[in-house]
């Protein structure tokens, strides 16, 4: 039996309409563009500020504009998940609801969270149910609408994280494409240092968590930048050196669009030039997990089959991870 793969066949992204410039943010907290593109690397962000829309809204979104983009039967869909940290409610889920929302009738649906890392674990799990040969078409979309748990009143925080989601169809193959290898951990220790406080189990919501802002992401950002770059270094050196990768027949590096500085230390270690690495992070933001999914909706007329991808993300807890991944088609349309 020839041994399946899990390879991308489609992308497609949503991102809200209203922009949040560095101009506007210097009237709402003490800060200016300078100081954000130097720091950060961000220039604007999308924000979902309809009243009554979460997760699921911009989620959805990007799955039905995937399904018209494939032209894929939406009854030959077996699963879908979504990867988020900001779901619309404690349950149902978000995946459940972008099932209703789209139709898909012979498909279960599951959420999936590991923060920041969220879109490149849940790849590597769906590559296993794929290669498993129980599952032949799965829809992954990575969304978040961090504005709902920003202070905009934190200068540390606001400026970086923006709304966003990119959906992905893959599917099974027996080519040497999709997903060749990862490196993915968690360590535990990231607790103190990146977190959001209250709404959970341990801290429920009451007066006194929404009075001391306890629903708004806390992050120490020096301990977060050093073990973001420490972890993505060793993890993206790992998956390069155990798949004979070098910075010739690397393509594209993917990595997670937290922090420029970030992201330019880690293509530093690697060695690869800057013009190889996908990044919106100046447009978007941080979108947590669907930083990923939305960059390769933005390069997808660039990508050709066969294209070597390094993937490397870091979130809370702490988790990290890095990935290779053989690209399935030319994004430009040409066979």
């Amino acid at each position: 039996m020839e041994k399946l793969h899990a390879v991308i066949t489609g992308v497609a992204g949503f991102v809200p309409d209203y922009v949040l410039t560095n101009e506007e943010l210097s009237h709402m907290v003490d800060t200016t563009d300078e100081w954000i593109m130097t720091r950060i690397g961000v220039k604007e962000r999308r924000i979902l500020n309809e009243e009554g829309l979460g997760t699921s809204y911009l989620a959805r979104k990007a799955c039905k504009r995937l399904l018209e983009k494939t032209g894929v039967d939406p009854d030959t869909i077996d699963c879908v998940i979504v990867t988020t940290s900001t779901a619309d409610y404690q349950f149902p889920s978000c995946a459940s609801i972008v099932i209703g929302k789209c139709g898909l009738k012979n498909a279960h649906a599951f959420e999936f969270s590991a923060a920041c890392c969220g879109f490149l674990f849940a790849m590597d799990t769906v590559a296993c149910m794929i290669e498993s040969g129980r599952y032949k078409r799965v829809i992954l979309i990575g969304a978040d609408k961090m504005s709902s748990v920003v202070n905009y009143k934190d200068r540390a925080t606001c400026p970086i994280f923006g709304d966003g989601a990119g959906a992905v169809l893959m599917e099974a193959t027996t080519e040497e494409y999709g997903l060749m290898d990862s490196y993915l951990r968690t360590d535990g220790i990231g607790l103190p240092f990146l977190h959001l406080a209250a709404g959970g189990s341990v801290c429920p919501a009451s007066h006194f968590t929404v009075d001391n802002g306890m629903h708004y992401i806390h992050q120490e950002g020096r301990t977060v930048y050093k073990y973001a770059v420490s972890n993505m270094c060793k993890c993206s050196t790992e998956v390069v050196k155990r798949n004979n990768l070098s910075n010739e027949t690397i393509n594209w590096v993917l990595p997670h669009q937290a922090n420029m500085r970030i992201i330019e230390a880690v293509v530093s270690r690697l060695g690869v030039p800057m013009d190889k690495v996908m990044l919106n992070i100046q447009r978007y933001g941080n979108t947590s997990a669907a930083c990923m999914p939305l960059c390769l909706w933005d390069y997808e007329s660039q990508l050709k089959k066969g294209d070597n991808i390094v993937f490397t993300a870091f979130g809370a807890g702490f988790t990290h991870g890095a990935a290779y991944f053989k690209w399935g088609y030319n994004g430009d349309g040409t066979k």
